[in-house]
């Protein structure tokens, strides 16, 4: 299970995080966030139309006895209307139609969506289908998914307010939206839950209370009534316990970076964004911030250059990730500086070398 805050990312519950498990259904948001993105750049339109195969028929389809949008073999739908089956119904058949519309095959979209997370720097997830049906080779752990979700709502807002559609009626068969925790609390507008033999039950979802919008995400449960009760719980604890707060205002300084070779030995950090976190009301966490970088830095540095990140720690595990840009230029500086930084190196590297050795 996972807790955190969309704006800012911070992380206020986590446990085994980052094991990659059967991710079921919620593997479609996976598939939705490909579609998004191809209709965003233009490659699709939402009025192109797919065709409904056999395959998709029979394997996803009413024949199959899942979850379906019922639409009819040989049929063409548009991409409008499969991204409702898919999101509002949780449809398998809609997801296969648009899988093989846009790769061919569920195997190639497959890779497709894998290169895709990769992209969007979800390390461990893995793709074989459009639509969580159960495989060995679909595995995504309750990190990548809950910052694919905030991903879905922060980039695409427009196409996020499917997930709150009620209902959607394909073939005059009316369906209610198949997510369970749509209607478990307040301020709750998506998004997707599932479930496989293996796997067990499991769903992402997220809710607004006064401004402030959070997303859980539960997967591995015994019965289906626990992942709606364990996700409601987790968002009531922390609309109840926490508030937000933000630890560096975008621009300011964060910290400095070494330079080596520059007319200064440093170089001011920032954020572009605020570093906000949620923190306990209480005011009982313990956080930490450090500033990562791979250095020192070479000159010459130019103003806006991206260098490392600053993590905040909350306990053991890491709240919030932020990346840090320099606020100003650093020339190169005189021979003499030069070879005074390639010496200070030659011996940091020394110690480093005999530190290891011992």
């Amino acid at each position: 299970a996972i807790l955190i805050e969309a704006r800012s990312g911070s992380v206020l519950f986590e446990k085994n995080a980052d094991q990659p498990t059967a991710p079921s259904s919620m593997l479609k948001l996976m598939t939705a966030e490909f579609v998004f993105n191809a209709l965003r750049q233009g490659d699709i339109k939402a009025a192109d139309q797919y065709v409904v195969s056999e395959n998709a028929w029979r394997r996803g389809g009413a024949p199959a006895g899942g979850p379906t949008m019922f639409a009819a073999i040989h049929s063409r739908i548009a991409i409008d209307d499969l991204l409702r089956g898919m999101i509002v119904d949780n449809g398998n058949d809609s997801a296969m139609v648009l899988a093989e519309g846009l790769a061919g095959n569920e195997r190639e979209f497959g890779v497709m969506l894998t290169k895709r997370a990769r992209d969007l720097g979800l390390t461990q997830s893995s793709f074989v289908n459009a639509t969580g049906m159960a495989d060995p080779g679909n595995k995504m752990s309750v990190r990548d998914i809950a910052k694919l979700a905030r991903h879905v709502i922060q980039t695409y807002p427009d196409y996020y307010k499917l997930y709150g559609e009620r209902e959607f009626t394909w073939n005059k068969i009316r369906q209610q939206n198949r997510n369970p925790l749509l209607n478990a609390m307040a301020g709750s507008d998506g998004l997707i839950a599932g479930s496989t033999k293996d796997g067990g039950y499991g769903a992402v979802t997220s809710a607004v209370q006064d401004g402030v919008r959070l997303i859980v995400v539960v997967n591995g449960l015994d019965d289906p009534d626990d992942r709606v009760t364990e996700a409601k719980k987790l968002l009531d604890w922390g609309f109840r316990s926490f508030e937000l707060r933000t630890l560096f205002e975008p621009q300011n300084l964060v910290g400095y970076a070494k330079v080596f070779g520059g007319a200064s030995g440093s170089v001011g950090l920032a954020s572009r964004e605020p570093v906000s976190l949620m923190v306990q009301k209480s005011g009982g966490d313990k956080l930490i911030a450090r500033i990562v970088y791979q250095g020192p830095v070479q000159a010459p540095v130019e103003p806006g250059q991206p260098v490392g990140v600053v993590r905040v720690w909350r306990g053991s595990n890491i709240a919030v990730e932020t990346p840090l840009y320099t606020t100003e230029a650093v020339g190169v500086g005189s021979t003499m500086r030069r070879a005074f930084d390639g010496l200070s190196e030659l011996v940091i590297g020394l110690i480093r070398s005999g530190t290891r050795k011992l």
